[in-house]
């Protein structure tokens, strides 16, 4: 049976908190697998995202152009309220019928598009701050092949680099790490590698 996105993304959140609540004030302006985003600016762009897929979820309209100052005050406690807003607004009766968006996709495909970030961002901070991470296998097996599939999409809209290439033996979060144009072996400059 498929899983709920609300379940998915509860455990997704369960994984990704850790490793927000671990940074530091003092690694935000570090280097991230992103190579235009900062600590600071790919929590902002996560913030954003979560708080508008809550929108979508309701069938509201979203502006991912503004990218407000997310990190300030207690923006890790907010970070964990946003994201159990998150996981409410997908659990809602019919969050996951039809279709939302301004370009009429899927509502579960939206549903996936979120579940994708929340895992891939939660990657790219514990990599760039030395957390570790690792996906939930219930998340790997669903958001996979859902990213896989949307890849030549994301990569026509640039939210997607070409495709990293990696060795038989890559593991499924590897291998979906590469879909999405990273390098799952990325480290920081300087750091050693593992």
């Amino acid at each position: 049976m498929t899983q709920k996105i609300s379940d998915l993304l509860e455990t997704a959140a369960a994984r990704a908190l850790p490793v927000v609540r671990g940074i530091d004030d003092g690694r935000l302006g570090d280097r991230t697998p992103c190579a235009e985003y900062d600590v600071r600016a790919l929590l902002n762009h996560l913030f954003l995202v979560v708080v508008n897929f809550q929108a979508l979820a309701a069938r509201e309209e979203v502006d991912f152009g503004q990218e407000p100052e997310f990190v300030t005050g207690d923006w890790r406690g907010r970070f964990a309220a946003e994201t159990a807003r998150l996981v409410k607004a997908w659990d809602a009766p019919g969050a996951e019928e039809g279709t939302t968006g301004q370009m009429g996709l899927p509502a579960r495909t939206v549903g996936l598009m979120v579940l994708g970030d929340l895992t891939v961002h939660a990657w790219d901070l514990a990599r760039a701050t030395g957390a570790d991470f690792v996906p939930e296998r219930s998340v790997l097996d669903e958001v996979g092949p859902g990213l896989a599939a949307m890849a030549p999409q994301a990569r026509e809209m640039k939210m997607f680099g070409e495709p990293f290439p990696v060795g038989e033996r890559a593991s499924a979060f590897e291998r979906l790490l590469a879909v999405t144009g990273r390098d799952p072996g990325w480290r920081p400059p300087g750091a050693a590698a593992s």
